[in-house]
Order: structure tokens, then sequence, then C-alpha cells
């Protein structure tokens, strides 16, 4: 079963920061679905994006995490509602 609860919300610019972060990665996802390791140029500009994305997507719910106070679980995550700019925990 999955719990699911609002713990707390974001500004509507903290949330637009995320978004970004958010349809970038699955841009990147996509493209990683069709660049081969043949092309290395790309391919290793594809992967460094996709880390840096990674980490400020990290770095995103970390930093909003000390300064709302969230609370957290053992085996929970967060998620964002884009269109309230309500953060949920989940728990699995």
């Amino acid at each position: 079963m999955v719990a699911k609860k609002v713990v707390g919300q974001v500004t509507v610019e903290e949330k637009n920061e995320i978004q970004t972060l958010f349809e970038r990665r699955n841009g990147l996802n996509e493209l990683a679905k069709i660049v081969t390791a043949d092309n290395t140029e790309l391919y290793e500009k594809l992967v460094k994006d996709m880390g840096e994305t990674s980490s400020n997507l990290q770095s995103w719910w970390d930093t909003m995490a000390q300064k709302y106070q969230w609370e957290s679980a053992e085996n929970g995550t967060w998620e964002i509602n884009f269109e309230t700019c309500e953060i949920y925990l989940v728990v699995a």
C-alpha cells in the first residue's frame, strides 16, 4: 500500500525551478534512448548533462527540505504537484 500526504508547499518560483529541471531530465532520458555510444562526443555530453541535472534536482530537494523542514520517512520520497505547488511525502 502506498501512503501519500501533504507535508508542505513551495513558492511558484521554487516550483518553476524544479519543473524546469524535471522537464530537462525527462528530455535527456528520451534523448538517451536514441543516442548511441558510437557518437562519442554527443554521448559524453549527454552523460555529463544527465549527471548535472540529477545533481541539481537532488540539491533542490535537499535545499527545500531544509528550508521548510518537511516531514520525511525511512522509505519515503517527496513528490511535487506542479499545479498546486504542494509537496507530498510518499511511503511505499
